[in-house]
């Protein structure tokens, strides 16, 4: 999907919006995809790219977390921790099956379906210029706004 154009979707979003892709042309765009809310990895994830929202904001870039939670539980996640971008309510995967994010993962010795952490950058005209899969959260924002920066 690298350097192809990203299938225009659409999502509930916090803050009683809906997210659609193609709103977003002329912006550049990073979506994280996250395991769960308030769990600690992706606390600490969501908080690095809050903190860093500002230069993303002056790069003319938009950031969207997605995850399988509810929009009730984003709205808590969001508000707990004063996220200033939207999160995703991909209840029915449809950006997680779009991104090829879901896979077995090992869970307390059993294998569950969750979602692999990741990261897409797509460029202002809706092509996927830049992807990190299995993302570890320490400096992962950081690395994320230096790509950013070089183009």
């Amino acid at each position: 999907m690298l350097n192809q154009p990203v299938p225009d979707f659409q999502l509930p979003a916090t803050s009683g919006k809906t997210f659609q892709r193609s709103d977003y042309l002329g912006k550049r765009l990073v979506i994280y995809f996250y395991p769960k809310d308030s769990t600690p990895g992706c606390t600490t994830q969501g908080m690095q790219f809050r903190d860093a929202y500002a230069d993303f904001q002056a790069k003319n870039t938009e950031i969207f977390g997605i995850s399988r939670d509810s929009l009730k539980s984003h709205e808590n996640f969001k508000a707990k921790f004063s996220f200033p971008f939207e999160l995703l309510a991909d209840t029915e995967e449809v950006a997680c099956a779009l991104f090829n994010v879901i896979k077995m993962k090992n869970m307390y010795g059993k294998q569950v379906r969750g979602i692999e952490r990741s990261t897409f950058i797509i460029d202002t005209d809706g092509t996927l210029i830049k992807e990190w899969r299995g993302v570890k959260v320490d400096g992962h924002a950081a690395e994320v706004l230096s790509f950013i920066s070089s183009l």
